[in-house]
Formats: C-alpha cells, sequence, structure tokens
C-alpha cells in the first residue's frame, strides 16, 4: 500500500540554522524522530530552481536543464525564469507518482506552471506590465482549485511579499490537506531566504522568520498527522554574506569584448557564454581578460571552463563559470568602476560546499536514523522508497 508524504522545502534552510532550529520544539521533534541528513551537497549553481529541479529529477543541472532560476532573454531587462515543467528535460518525482496512480499537489514548487499534477499553484510571476499575478498563476496551473484558495485566502496576501505569502501557503497546505487528501504534496515556503537575502544571516529578521517557519511547521505537521502522512523537510542551499557586487559587463565592454560574449549572473556565481561560435583565440582572448581581472581585483577565486561542467554539473553550453572570492557577488547591470557595494546583504549559487543543507523524513514507525553526508540528488530515490514507486 502506497504511503502518503508530503514534501516540504524551506528556502534557504540551511546547516547554518542547525543550532536554532534544534531550540524549536516542532523541528527539533522531527529532526530527532526522523530518517535524516544533516550534510546536503547542492548543485551548482546553489540557487532555488536548479536545485528544486535536482530534488525530483535526482540529476544535475546540465542533465535536467534548469542551470539557473532565469533564462538567457539578453534584450529583455527583466528575462522569465524557468517556470514550466516543460523546461526539465526528463522525469519527476511526480510524473512517476501519476504514473503510478498516487493523486499529486504542488504548492509553489519551482517550474512546475503547466505540469500534469492534479492540485497544482506553481511558483510564476507576473513579468510583464500588462499581466496579472492571479491570471497568470491560474492559467499555469489548476484553476478551479487555485480559484477556490485564492477566494479563500488571498486577504493574507500583499502582492508577493514576505511573511504574507507563506501565511498564505500555509493556509492553502493545511486545506488541501483536510479537503483533497493527495498521496504526494510538495510545498515550498520563501520567508527565509527572503530575510537572508535582505537583511544577511546572522540578522534579527532571520530569527524571526526561523521561528515564523516553526509555528507553520507545527500547524502543518499536527494536521499531516493526523491524516497519517510521511513528512519530509529539506532545505535547498544556504546564504552567504556579501559586501560587494561584480560588474563583469563593464569590465568587457571597456575591453571592446561585449559585442562576443552574454555574461549571465547566478548571484553566487556566473556564466559567460559566446553569442556565436568563435575562434580559439577569441576564447583565449575572454580568458586572459578573466585572469588579469582576477589578478588585479581579488574578487574572483575560480574561473572553470566547459571541461569542469561534466563534474561541477553547470550548463555545458557557458564556455566559464566564474566563482567569486569570499563577500563578492555578480550583477548583470553596468557599473563604471566594476565593483560597487551589494544592494543584497547575502546571496546564494556559490560552490555547493559553501551551502550544505539538511534533509529529513519523519515516519512515527521508523527509528532515528542518519543518513550522514548526502547529495541533494539522491533524495528522489529516498522518496520513491518511501512511496514505493519506481
Amino acid at each position: 500500500m502506497n504511503k502518503k508524504l508530503i514534501i516540504i522545502s524551506f528556502d534557504a534552510l540551511c546547516k547554518d540554522d542547525l543550532n536554532q532550529i534544534y531550540n524549536l520544539p516542532t523541528f527539533k521533534h522531527i529532526l530527532n524522530n526522523s530518517v535524516y541528513s544533516l550534510d546536503v551537497e547542492p548543485v551548482y549553481p546553489t540557487l532555488t530552481y536548479p536545485n528544486h529541479a535536482s530534488i525530483i529529477t535526482g540529476k544535475m543541472p546540465n542533465e535536467h536543464g534548469i542551470v539557473n532560476n532565469t533564462k538567457i532573454q539578453p534584450n529583455r531587462s527583466s528575462p522569465d525564469w524557468f517556470w514550466y515543467r516543460s523546461d526539465i528535460k526528463c522525469d519527476t518525482l511526480y510524473d512517476i507518482a501519476k504514473q503510478n496512480g498516487l493523486t499529486t499537489c504542488a504548492l509553489l514548487w519551482p517550474t512546475t506552471g503547466e505540469a500534469k499534477i492534479d492540485y497544482n499553484m506553481p511558483e510564476i510571476f507576473a513579468n510583464r506590465p500588462w499581466q496579472n499575478q492571479i491570471i497568470v498563476s491560474l492559467f499555469a496551473g489548476s484553476k478551479l482549485y487555485q480559484l477556490k484558495l485564492f477566494r479563500s485566502f488571498s486577504y493574507l496576501l500583499d502582492g508577493i511579499k514576505q511573511p504574507n505569502l507563506d501565511d498564505f501557503v500555509t493556509e492553502c497546505t493545511l486545506y488541501t490537506l483536510k479537503n483533497k487528501k493527495p498521496d504526494l504534496m510538495f510545498v515550498h515556503f520563501t520567508d527565509l531566504d527572503t530575510q537572508k537575502h535582505i537583511y544577511g544571516t546572522k540578522s534579527t529578521q532571520v530569527k524571526e522568520a526561523l521561528l515564523r517557519h516553526e509555528e507553520r511547521l507545527k500547524r502543518i505537521f499536527e494536521c499531516a498527522q493526523d491524516l497519517e502522512y510521511k513528512i519530509a523537510i529539506l532545505g535547498d542551499h544556504g546564504s552567504l554574506d556579501v559586501h560587494s557586487t561584480i560588474s563583469i559587463n563593464s569590465y568587457f565592454k571597456d575591453n571592446g569584448l561585449l559585442n562576443q560574449i552574454y555574461f549571465k549572473s547566478c548571484d553566487g556565481s556566473a556564466y559567460i557564454y559566446l553569442r556565436r561560435e568563435g575562434s580559439s583565440s577569441i576564447k583565449n582572448k575572454i580568458f586572459y581578460a578573466l585572469e588579469e581581472f582576477k589578478k588585479y581585483t581579488d574578487s574572483i577565486e575560480y574561473i572553470f571552463t566547459q571541461d569542469n561542467s561534466t563534474k561541477l554539473g553547470f550548463d555545458k553550453r557557458a564556455l566559464f563559470m566564474l566563482e567569486p572570492s569570499f563577500g563578492y557577488c555578480f550583477t548583470d547591470k553596468y557599473i563604471e568602476n566594476y565593483i560597487a557595494i551589494s544592494k543584497y546583504k547575502a546571496v546564494h549559487g556559490q560552490l555547493p560546499h559553501k551551502h550544505k543543507t539538511l534533509f529529513c523524513v519523519f515516519d512515527k514507525n521508523t527509528s532515528k536514523t542518519d543518513l550522514k553526508s548526502i547529495k541533494i540528488t539522491q533524495i528522489k530515490g529516498i522518496l520513491e522508497n518511501l512511496l514505493n514507486i519506481k
């Protein structure tokens, strides 16, 4: 018999938060009575969309296709995100669940737009001036289901601002558990990630966000236990405090190379693509220019080449992948002197070993088990075993 499972992703929850969440009763109870790993390595770049795709596919970004949060759209000031199921190039956990006859639900889970999910409210933004947020969401997911949720709980919303959005998602989760009882449910919370970006990893606002997550988790956990659900909790990446942002676009413009490359920020890392296939001499010129920038600013730690894509898992179409030095991040914007004060206090996107996160599954019939160190790509297999599906 298949078991019911709810998977909760607390965006940006990581090993650095363990000291605080072990002092929160619901988090502590679940962690102390679960199959768990407190040493989960995410994928590179350590962004929300690539890692959520890896959780549900068991594959690296260069395999599943979600290589960044946003797409390469050079002529748009606000590129679209990888919102749609069609962007993922392989099977997902919710596809396999459907094939095995399970009912599915997703609430603001990344890259689920137009997915074949029974109850689906995808994470998607109104990214054009003429678009309306509710209409965009309705047409990318389950229309009648979402209409019911918006009519019942939209009073909690203030656009997509936090903590309002996660309060809305909490009520949607509880309603769905009680009234729809899906076999497999995915829920994505972003309050913590938002506070880390704006205020930094050690801020009061981050501590308050974790307290709000504790209250959300308590309510969902109590409801899930009454309905005999297993509950999985995970993070997708950590966050690193930064002080400065780097504009490679400005540097390449001043060096006459901007017409050769397309620079794409991943916040805590960055891609460099060729605009068109170039000769070895052009590629070498770009590389040497980066080496000069690295040497004289000390703001770049590594310059990875296409040869590193297989091992690290980033987009194999990129000519280079840049890893910043501690305290730095990247921007697509133009900055006159190449480096400026960052508008964010913390970012992610850097190498996976800098962003260890956690994973656990609570089942009242299973004893506490430490999985030790695992990779985020292993989570799909663990969840399939829990659901008894393949």
